[in-house]
């Protein structure tokens, strides 16, 4: 969970972008829905109690009962003419008749003592229920999915670059059985991340290890996707996880990229084997292979020059590495790691089916997830490709690059929150 917070709070311009889309999409032609599933059904409780409220006035109703003695005060007034005759007297004989009376009272009172008791707090719950039901619950705009809304969400899922084809299957999934019911933007994500998480769960794998030593990895990918720097995070990662590793930095064009390779391997306590600027470079590998071989190394990670996948020279020099690796192993190398740049976009489409025609590309590293906001790419490449995707970058620092989840991808992609 510590790397999908970090992964939603870095995919924000992605998740921003569709969010921001869905809301547009739902609003126009959509109607705002106040919480009334939930409203009706405590109203007709409450609608009995504000009668509770003026039986306060039956507080006075006892106050009355002596009403039934007034019709001896109506006597009375033909008796004042008798006041000095001293039948006032006989007032204390309608006291017993209060007497009685009395007991009436209390058992009058406590009836509409009763009623307002429970009365107040079966009212104040259903005022405070309705209050705060309104409050918890907000109106929700939704909008009856239709051909038009289902256009619109196929055009926002292509300008998030998750590709034509790609955004008509993922949109008629999500439409099946849905056509004519009215969707808020939340449900709407919740039905994209479903469908996303369904496409990418098959190619979610981790990179697989073999009893081969030394397993030779070869990382391939054009110039700035991140090569350097992901083969640093993943030597660094398997030599924690108790594995031997060598990194042979087959970039001898670029000192920049020894270098850089030099600071990983210092920091992760692992050997890193150079040649001199402008060497060749599948003169390298083969004797990388050789000192990892001698050293019994359990890995041995070859970086490689970034290079155009237009460029038929520079994708000549590496189908050449390839071809002499396998002259010292025949079935090396045994994991070709392709690491795209998200940034890119569609243009990573192309550059999978061409490096994976010349170096036979075995699983995808993409990188750079967290400075663009066309992170659907990664679901065309899923759709498209199906090749595994073992691990996804969001920043420069060591625990950064991860294992890929689906899950937490797709939540983070459409700004779910996951528990």
């Amino acid at each position: 969970m510590a790397f999908f917070s970090k992964l939603k709070e870095r995919l924000f311009k992605s998740s921003s972008k569709l969010e921001e889309g869905l809301d547009a999409i739902v609003e126009d032609g959509g109607v705002e829905e106040p919480a009334e599933a939930t409203t009706p059904e405590p109203t007709p409780e409450p609608q009995p109690e504000p009668e509770p409220r003026p039986e306060p006035e039956p507080t006075p109703i006892p106050v009355p009962p002596p009403s039934d003695p007034e019709p001896a005060p109506r006597e009375l007034p033909p008796r004042p003419d008798e006041v000095p005759q001293a039948p006032p007297v006989e007032i204390p004989v309608e006291r017993p008749a209060e007497v009685p009376q009395a007991p009436r009272e209390a058992t009058t009172p406590p009836t509409p003592l009763e009623i307002p008791e429970p009365a107040p707090a079966a009212a104040r719950p259903g005022l405070l229920g309705r209050l705060l039901g309104r409050g918890d619950k907000p109106a929700v705009t939704r909008r009856a999915l239709d051909d038009d809304m289902l256009e619109q969400l196929e055009e926002l899922l292509i300008s998030a670059d998750m590709g034509v084809d790609t955004a008509l299957r993922v949109t008629a999934n999500m439409a099946e059985g849905r056509m004519g019911k009215r969707l808020s933007s939340q449900e709407i994500k919740q039905f994209l991340a479903a469908e996303i998480t369904r496409i990418m769960e098959p190619v979610a794998r981790p990179m697989p290890l073999y009893p081969n030593r030394p397993q030779v990895v070869l990382v391939v990918g054009v110039n700035g996707s991140g090569k350097t720097t992901t083969i640093g995070k993943l030597a660094s990662q398997f030599k924690a996880a108790g594995k031997s590793v060598m990194i042979a930095a087959g970039d001898t064009f670029r000192a920049a990229a020894v270098e850089q390779l030099q600071v990983w391997g210092e920091r992760a306590g692992v050997p890193v084997l150079t040649a001199p600027e402008g060497s060749d470079p599948a003169s390298l590998a083969f004797d990388a292979m050789t000192k990892a071989e001698a050293d019994g190394a359990d890995l041995l990670m070859i970086d490689t020059a970034g290079r155009l996948q237009n460029r038929a020279d520079l994708m000549e020099e590496l189908s050449k590495i390839v071809r002499v690796i396998r002259k010292k192993d025949p079935t090396a190398p045994h994991n070709t790691l392709l690491v795209l740049d998200a940034t890119t976009g569609q243009n990573a489409l192309s550059q999978v089916e061409i490096f994976q025609k010349l170096a036979d590309v075995s699983g995808l590293v993409m990188t750079k997830l967290d400075g663009t906001a066309r992170g659907g790419v990664l679901v065309a490449l899923a759709d498209k490709f199906g090749l595994p995707i073992h691990a996804i970058g969001v920043g420069e620092q060591i625990d950064d690059l991860a294992p890929f989840d689906p899950e937490d991808f797709a939540a983070a992609l459409t700004g779910l929150e996951r528990e």
